[in-house]
């Protein structure tokens, strides 16, 4: 058993797996749920506005979960949230398998939805008090891989289990396995302590938020959200136009942003966390700007571009959030965390408007068919390319800003 508390016997690595399965859990609700929404559509004969507010309330509950679970991390404890975060899914797993009506679609999802954002606000603070320094970072993107994992292993075997006839409601089995996983996993566990005092305190966490540095990494995370999952929501629709197969582009972008962030501990190692940012803005602006220009075959080397880019954009924002302002604390992470959530889904719709207005230009220029969505749906890949662009500017500063930051620590420690 790994002691990382002197107070209290924390077995750090069992907390860690758990969390790991949590998030497995989030994943699979992303890959099965959505997966299989269509034919939810059918079978109820739900309107496009209706099925789009049932995917809207797995969006919204993890944002709010995230934000209450922040503000009372501290007081109730992470094995609490988590309590709530397995009666979330449970319940609302439960309802989206047995649930035959529109209503009860709505309450399943925003069930999720909350049982995800607490997996968020629980286990992202619980790491970065278990481990320490480069450590801490390592565990955070091994922790945070799960998700692009998760959804590439969920995405497997929703396929597997369509072309064996397991089709609609009947795959949503599959989220209770890893969910009765990780409550087993953090039963009976006792969970690490704040490292600094003030991180423990809500007056403390605001404190530490009303900083300029803590707001430009809030807004250094808005941008990097939907860099991230701007591209991913919309590039398959585009690509299917462009001679590429779009499952296997998101599959391909999914696992590999797994294996990055298997080894995003080195790479922080090396060139520390906002070298890091700075170098994923750079790969995640050639991507996206591949993305905008090529097609067929190139389409594949844009993705393993993009998502190398973009893996490393969430988890070490999260971690710059614990190291750079640690006295935020949980609430802080968390907040940065929801940031990028209402981030993506308001500039979900923006991006459509986007899309919409590049398709009457196109058609207004004489492209109809396929020929007119690739046209359209390229040119507005080539405006979300502004995204990564302005992040290289911003990590650039953010990195002499921290680098001056600690050379004035070191000249006032002497």
């Amino acid at each position: 058993m790994e002691s990382s508390n002197s107070t209290s016997k924390v077995n750090a690595n069992r907390l860690f797996y758990a969390s790991c399965f949590a998030l497995i859990t989030t994943a699979f609700s992303f890959a099965i749920a959505a997966g299989i929404l269509d034919q939810l559509k059918t079978e109820l004969e739900l309107s496009a506005s209706q099925a789009g507010l049932i995917t809207s309330m797995w969006f919204a509950g993890f944002p709010i979960a995230m934000v209450i679970g922040g503000l009372i991390y501290h007081k109730v404890g992470g094995k609490v949230i988590m309590q709530f975060a397995f009666f979330a899914h449970a319940i609302g797993i439960l309802l989206l398998i047995f649930s035959g009506s529109y209503t009860g679609l709505l309450v399943a999802n925003l069930l999720i939805g909350l049982g995800n954002g607490c997996t968020e606000a629980a286990c992202n603070p619980m790491i970065a008090d278990a481990y320490k320094g480069n450590r801490m970072s390592t565990m955070l993107n091994r922790f945070h891989m799960w998700f692009p994992g998760g959804i590439a292993v969920g995405s497997l075997l929703s396929g597997f289990m369509t072309d064996f006839g397991i089709i609609g409601q009947s795959q949503v089995w599959l989220l209770l396995i890893p969910a009765v996983i990780y409550a087993y996993l953090f039963y009976g566990q006792t969970w690490p302590k704040a490292k600094i005092e003030e991180a423990a305190t809500i007056s403390g966490n605001l404190k530490g938020m009303l900083t300029p540095l803590f707001l430009f990494i809030a807004i250094c995370m808005a941008l990097t959200a939907i860099s991230e999952f701007g591209p991913n929501q919309w590039v398959g629709l585009i690509l299917s136009k462009s001679g590429a197969e779009p499952t296997l582009i998101l599959a391909l972008t999914a696992g590999l942003m797994a294996v990055a962030r298997f080894f995003g501990g080195s790479m922080v190692a090396q060139f520390n966390q906002t070298g890091v940012l700075l170098g994923s803005a750079v790969l995640a602006t050639l991507g996206i700007y591949l993305f905008s220009t090529q097609t067929g075959a190139m389409a594949y080397v844009a993705a393993i571009i993009f998502a190398l880019g973009v893996a490393y954009f969430w988890p070490n924002m999260i971690g710059l959030a614990a190291t750079k302002t640690p006295k935020t604390g949980a609430l802080g992470m968390s907040i940065i965390g929801a940031i990028g959530m209402f981030s993506t889904s308001i500039f979900q719709p923006i991006i459509g408007g986007w899309i919409d207005a590049d398709r009457a230009a196109a058609e207004a220029q004489g492209f109809t068919g396929d020929e007119l969505e690739l046209v359209s749906g390229q040119e507005t890949l080539g405006t979300m390319v502004l995204f990564p662009a302005i992040l290289i500017v911003l990590f650039t500063i953010l990195y002499f800003w921290l680098k001056n930051k600690e050379s004035n620590n070191e000249v006032a420690a002497a």
